[in-house]
């Protein structure tokens, strides 16, 4: 199944490892040591132009998605029932 994270971009449902609040990046540091090392490997992608709301952590990218948290994992649920 798929989930859809926002502007036009979806992925496998299998394909997602976490989804995180987006604040997490903020207060953890190994998060933010996680999403620089991304950067640095041009692995993170950001959806839209709007203001990212969680953070998305895939098999091969981390995106910024501009929907919330909770909405993507309970789309995640619901899409492997």
């Amino acid at each position: 199944m798929y989930i859809h994270l926002g502007g036009e971009k979806v992925v496998l449902s299998s394909e997602v490892i976490a989804i995180f609040d987006v604040s997490v990046e903020k207060s953890s540091k190994v998060s933010k040591q996680f999403v620089s090392h991304a950067v640095k490997e041009k692995q993170v992608l950001r959806i839209g132009e709007e203001e990212p709301k969680s953070i998305v952590v895939t098999k091969a990218m981390v995106y910024y998605s501009p929907i919330s948290s909770a909405t993507l994992k309970k789309k995640s649920i619901q899409s492997m029932m």
